[in-house]
């Protein structure tokens, strides 16, 4: 199956292609647990209505954080981004959301000690340090901030909670790595 390749797309239409490798029958099981019906209705007030569209990436984070009750939402950041991580907390704060940022060189390891193929002189990112202090603070949710592309799936990979991408690293173009698929589409070429 590949959808990229699909010109009927059928399921755009409410009706299934049938090339799927799953169940249908246990998909729908999934979606009906408890937890997931809680985020889909919680997803669906930010989206359905004619919302979508109308809302700020960090105004849905904090509409869906209240909406999911989150007591406490960690932010995971790249120390280059130590500003706007700031920043994130401040907003949460003044919006009534507790928030703590840990940031990617906690525990202060050296490069060398995480990547023993490493030459590089100084201090270490530590994404699985991110993850390990967002869990023993037991954040509900976190906020991923610039993290490395790389760092980011140890984090997502470690942490216990919910989370959720702010900022993508993209040092190219500004942190915004749409701007990178524009420029290398082939359609952007010709």
């Amino acid at each position: 199956m590949n959808c990229l390749s699909c010109k009927s797309k059928s399921c755009r239409k409410t009706v299934s292609c049938g090339a799927e490798s799953f169940g249908l029958a246990e998909s729908l099981e999934n979606y009906h647990r408890p937890e997931n019906q809680q985020v889909i209705r919680a997803a669906a007030r930010l989206v359905d209505g004619g919302r979508a569209g109308t809302l700020s990436r960090i105004q849905e984070i904090v509409e869906f954080a209240r909406d999911m009750e989150y007591r406490n939402i960690g932010i995971a950041y790249c120390y280059g981004m130590e500003d706007t991580a700031l920043a994130v907390r401040d907003l949460f704060a003044s919006q009534g959301l507790k928030a703590t940022g840990v940031s990617c060189t906690v525990g202060g390891l050296r490069q060398d000690q995480v990547n023993p193929d490493s030459s590089l002189p100084g201090v270490s990112c530590s994404p699985l340090n991110q993850a390990a202090q967002l869990n023993a603070q037991k954040a509900d949710l976190a906020v991923v901030i610039g993290l490395c592309m790389g760092h980011d799936i140890l984090f997502n990979r470690e942490f216990d909670g919910d989370i959720t991408t702010l900022v993508v690293k993209d040092r190219t173009n500004g942190h915004n790595p749409m701007q990178g698929i524009t420029k290398s589409s082939p359609k952007a070429s010709s």
